[in-house]
């Protein structure tokens, strides 16, 4: 599975502006939604429920937002650059940029850990990510996002 399984280029949102993490999770919730086809507060509920558990800030102003969904199809993401850094309880306690919410249904335990790690191992890709933050186009973004060896490694 590599980062182009998870996302579309449409999924990609080059320049998001949220005030907040909550707003964040909203709007991220919205646009899955649309993607998903299941409801905005059922996508929200999800992940406030995950963040309550601890921050999905990993650290290095990235966030990995998650959760798990009845009804959901497949393992999807969305990918999101905010034009400015938002407070999200992370590990080191510095501001998000860099946000990629991933959905899973249900029952996929071990397909979910498997995206999360792969998602985990493009975002520490210092190179990569600094190319993310220099770029507002959102097709460059998912190219970066799904060229990278380790989004398609085994």
């Amino acid at each position: 599975m590599d980062l182009g399984d998870l996302l579309s280029p449409e999924d990609v949102l080059s320049s998001l502006r949220s005030n907040s993490k909550k707003q964040l999770l909203q709007e991220l919730s919205e646009r899955a939604a649309t993607k998903t086809g299941i409801a905005v507060r059922e996508i929200f509920d999800t992940l406030l429920q995950r963040e309550r558990l601890g921050s999905t800030g990993a650290g290095n102003g990235i966030a990995i937002p998650h959760g798990k969904l009845p009804g959901l199809k497949r393992i999807t993401g969305i990918f999101a650059r905010l034009e400015r850094p938002v407070d999200f309880d992370a590990l080191d306690d510095l501001p998000v940029d860099i946000v990629f919410l991933l959905l899973a249904p249900e029952g996929a335990g071990a397909d979910h850990l498997k995206a999360l790690a792969r998602i985990a191992r493009v975002l520490r890709e210092r190179d990569i990510v600094d190319k993310i933050r220099d770029t507002h186009d959102a097709t460059a973004i998912y190219s970066l996002l799904t060229a990278s060896p380790a989004s398609n490694a085994a």
